[in-house]
């Protein structure tokens, strides 16, 4: 009962506050006013403001642990680190195990990340200039906002830079210019003297003037006593040159390299011309230097420290090097050779012939020192006395043929086939310095000594040739290949035809006429002959071998006699690189071999025409009649030919034949353009009548109804024509165009708009559409609208090039180069713009530049009349009398027929007897100077 009691006692007297954890904000010692003190170590990491230490109250060990271990688990989970959209920044997971199953899902998860990053990057990215940008705008840099003032600068004079002041204080600046102004005062005693006419060679040290003169102390330095000598001065001064100069000296001869009088100007010859590192130059010195040393023997090292000097400027240290490897290989034809190109002249000779000495086998050296010798009768010395040590040097004979005249080089040659006898240049130089006789005996021996070199045959095809035997030239060939097939040499055709070539720039037809012969049949199958031998005769062509040519075709005709293609491409071939005679000689056997081709007697007919026989060409005309009863071609040929030469009433009689055995669109179209060519209108338009109504599908029928309509000044019949044509041809562009300028010459603009629109709704993408209501727009004065339109055209057809032409002249005169470089980018070789840009340079007087560019235009193009036109023009008011001959001569070779201004010259029925130069002179009167 009384322990009860005591303990009882005991828990009364206890405090309440033992045993519990201390209040938040608690400090001990606080209330009675004893503070603490702070050591070293209670100085940890800083605590916010809000935080209370309370280490000093903690619990025990364990249940300071236990806390920790609550704090550390629950740190990640607090709400400083939770985020609306990602969550706790934290692991939950953290102290679980990592199994296979986990790293999967995070495989996972991070190609949805980076997959959504992908899908958000060009988002961001746009986000990211944005800002950027709008960070810029509102706080420039420095140098963008004084930007207009850095430009105006280039306006400032140099008074008005004079003028800025300096950084600093203006006050010590005008003291600072008032003490550069000073001007030292002359001393009397100085000028006393002058007045009194005396001159003097000295000056007294202590007057003014001393300190301006180069040796004389300034004040505070020790200075000799007594006056100053300016004699002495500039005799030190030359004392001084001529020791420079000295030093500057040749050693060889002891004579000065430098001129005096130039001393100062010549001074920049002796700047080394090595414009790199001084350290890479010391490096390659020390590794050469480490080469040489470690294997002297090597001559390219030597070479390398030679030139390496040499580079850098000690020509002298080079040639000692070079001297001392020739020391250490003495059979080393690179470092003597080396060696002698680095030496003087004399020096050379005296180099070289000590190499000879040491290496007498060396043709390289034994030709160097025949380059060393000025005169000729040295260098054949030079070289009887090195033949004497290399006998069989074909290298060296040819050396010393070159400087003999013919009898001693045939003597010399007679010797060298001897030595040399496998050499194929001796035996050939050798035969052509002998006479007939003696030249087949060489080439004999030649023959025997190199049975298999095809090069001695074709010579001696050549000579037998060249002196009247043309029998043996086929003969020699076909020995040559049967010889050389015997030796086991293989034929290669490629090179026999080289061969061929060569012999007809020689002048030996016949040579190369057998050889063709003999080796055109050479490794080329059957089923391959006809286009193998086709481009035989354009690969000779192109290298100007006409005569091998012709001998290809001649063997291809032979073979295929009645293929049209080969007929035709050897007609061409006549036609281009022929004569008149020969053109017609192959046209009669080509039309005797194919009678149905109209083309062959078409060509035949045309070429009697042209050279003013025209009752050849009716007889040419009628056979091809009798061999194609019923072709519209020839029908038409004979047309022309009559109306060409006024014979009209023939030309009808043929054409109502035509029209009879032969009713075709064509034939209906000539006969109704020759009655309108004689101003016969009804007649025309009776049989454009019945023309229409037989082929209404053909739309040159109805624009020339049309035409004829409107010469009659019959504008509503006319209207009613081409609409009636739209109708039945609603796919003929010129027909749409014909229709439109109708309208727009009545005043009706609105019609002709909608005539070139409905046009263009019914053939899409057509440039010339787009082009022509383009110019309606022009011509009415709507710039503006020409200019929305050009950008719709463009848009729908970006490769034409008309409208890119056009293009390029609405635009103003600074913008037009820039609108060129487009159209070119976009049409490169469009004959339309490379026209348009040839104008642009005329209009800016670059006529170098312009006429490449025609050039180029013609090129690309030569059916463009247009561009012809044009260039002729620019010839005419630029060029000289050839040029301008040069391009009419080339005109009336391509006879273009295309091109605006061309075609409405040319289709003009009052022009109808036009020929090519009437046509090109017609169209440059009335082009305009492009501005």
């Amino acid at each position: 009962m009384s322990n009860i009691t005591a303990a009882v006692i005991a828990n009364r007297n206890k405090k309440h506050f033992l045993g519990v954890p201390a209040p938040l904000g608690y400090v001990a010692g606080v209330g009675r006013g004893a503070t603490g003190f702070t050591t070293r170590s209670d100085i940890g990491p800083a605590r916010d403001a809000n935080d209370v230490s309370d280490d000093r109250h903690a619990p025990p060990a364990t249940k300071r642990k236990k806390k920790d271990e609550e704090e550390e688990e629950d740190e990640d989970l607090n709400d400083s680190n939770y985020d609306e959209f990602s969550g706790y920044s934290g692991s939950l997971f953290s102290k679980d195990p990592y199994d296979k199953d986990d790293e999967e899902a995070d495989a996972i998860y991070d190609s949805i990340d980076k997959r959504m990053d992908e899908k958000r990057k060009e988002y961001r990215d746009r986000r990211l200039r944005e800002d950027l940008e709008r960070y810029r705008q509102e706080r420039p840099k420095i140098q963008q906002q004084f930007s207009d003032l850095k430009r105006s600068l280039a306006s400032v004079t140099s008074e008005e830079w004079s003028t800025i002041p300096e950084v600093g204080d203006s006050r010590n600046r005008k003291q600072r210019n008032a003490r550069a102004e000073k001007f030292t005062p002359l001393p009397d005693s100085l000028i006393s003297r002058n007045l009194g006419g005396e001159s003097t060679s000295t000056l007294d040290p202590s007057s003014g003037l001393a300190s301006m003169v180069p040796g004389v102390a300034t004040p505070g330095m020790l200075t000799p006593t007594g006056d100053l000598d300016l004699r002495k001065i500039g005799q030190a001064r030359n004392t001084l040159m001529n020791v420079k100069l000295s030093q500057v000296s040749d050693s060889v001869t002891g004579q000065t390299v430098v001129d005096p009088k130039g001393y100062l100007t010549d001074l920049q010859s002796m700047i080394p011309t090595y414009g790199g590192d001084i350290n890479d130059i010391k490096k390659a010195r020390l590794l050469l230097k480490s080469v040489r040393e470690t294997n002297p023997n090597h001559p390219p090292a030597w070479i390398a420290s030679a030139r390496l000097e040499e580079v850098t400027g000690k020509v002298q240290m080079a040639r000692n090097l070079i001297m001392r490897g020739c020391e250490m290989n003495i059979q080393s034809e690179d470092l003597w050779l080396e060696a002698a190109r680095l030496q003087p002249p004399d020096t050379a000779k005296a180099v070289i012939a000590q190499a000879a000495r040491h290496i007498p086998t060396s043709v390289r050296i034994w030709i160097k020192a025949a380059d060393l010798e000025t005169e000729t009768k040295a260098k054949r010395r030079v070289f009887r006395k090195a033949l004497e040590h290399i006998p069989n040097s074909v290298r060296l004979w040819k050396a010393a043929v070159e400087l003999e005249n013919p009898d001693d080089a045939r003597i010399l040659l007679s010797r060298a086939v001897e030595c040399c006898n496998t050499s194929v240049e001796l035996w050939l130089a050798l035969a052509r310095l002998e006479t007939y006789e003696n030249a087949r005996k060489v080439l004999n021996k030649a023959r025997e000594n190199i049975p298999t070199d095809r090069q001695i045959w074709t010579t001696a095809a050549k000579l037998e040739e060249a002196n009247g035997n043309i029998h043996m030239v086929e003969k020699i060939i076909d020995r040559s290949l049967t010889s050389l097939t015997v030796n086991g040499v293989e034929i290669n055709r490629d090179h026999w035809f080289q061969e061929a070539i060569e012999a007809e720039k020689s002048g030996a037809v016949n040579c190369c006429q057998s050889i063709v012969k003999a080796v055109i049949g050479i490794g080329v199958e059957e089923e391959d002959r006809k286009q193998t031998w086709i481009d035989d005769a354009e690969f000779c062509a192109k290298e100007n071998a006409f005569e091998c040519a012709r001998a290809v075709y001649a063997h291809a005709l032979q073979i295929f006699p009645s293929k049209k293609s080969i007929w035709l491409r050897a007609a061409y071939f006549e036609k281009n690189h022929g004569t008149r005679e020969s053109l017609e000689a192959l046209l009669q056997r080509a039309v005797a071999h194919c009678p149905k081709s109209e083309i062959l007697w078409l060509m035949g007919a045309k070429s009697k025409w042209m050279a003013g026989d025209v009752p050849a060409a009716r007889g040419i005309l009628s056979l091809a009649f009798q061999a194609n009863p019923n072709s519209e071609d020839i029908w038409l040929a004979a047309v022309k030919l009559e109306s060409e030469n006024s014979e009209y009433e023939r030309a009808r009689r043929l054409l109502a034949k035509a029209r009879g055995s032969a009713p075709t669109p064509r034939v209906m179209m000539k006969s109704a353009r020759l009655e309108w060519a004689l101003e016969k209108f009804d007649e025309a338009l009776r049989l454009l009548e019945e023309a229409v109504e037989v082929f209404p599908d053909f739309p040159k029928l109805w624009m020339m109804k049309g035409q004829i309509e409107e010469q009659q000044r019959r504008t509503d019949d006319a209207a009613a024509t081409y609409t009636q044509g739209l109708k039945k041809c609603p796919t003929s562009i010129p027909l749409w165009i014909l229709s439109a300028n109708l309208e727009e010459r009545k005043g009706v603009l609105t019609k002709a708009r909608s005539i070139l629109e409905r046009g263009r709704l019914r053939n899409p993408k057509v440039a010339v559409l787009w082009l022509e209501a383009i110019r309606v727009e022009l011509r009415a004065g709507l710039k503006e609208i020409a200019s929305t339109m050009m950008a719709r055209a463009l848009q729908e057809c970006p490769n034409a090039g008309e409208l890119w032409a056009e293009a390029i002249f609405m635009e103003t005169k600074p913008q037009r180069k820039t609108k060129s470089v487009d159209a070119l980018k976009k049409c490169e070789h469009d004959p339309h713009v490379l026209l348009a840009v040839s104008k642009l340079f005329w209009s800016e007087h670059k006529f170098s530049k312009c006429r490449d560019w025609f050039n180029r235009t013609v090129k690309i193009d030569p059916d463009l009349g247009d561009a012809w036109a044009y260039f002729y023009k620019f010839e005419l008011l630029h060029g000289t009398e050839s040029q301008q001959q040069e391009v009419l001569d080339r005109c009336i070779s391509a006879e273009p027929t295309h091109g605006e201004s061309w075609c409405r010259v040319s289709k003009n029925i009052q022009n109808w007897q036009f020929k090519t130069p009437e046509v090109l002179r017609a169209v440059v009167r009335e082009l305009s100077i492009p501005i």
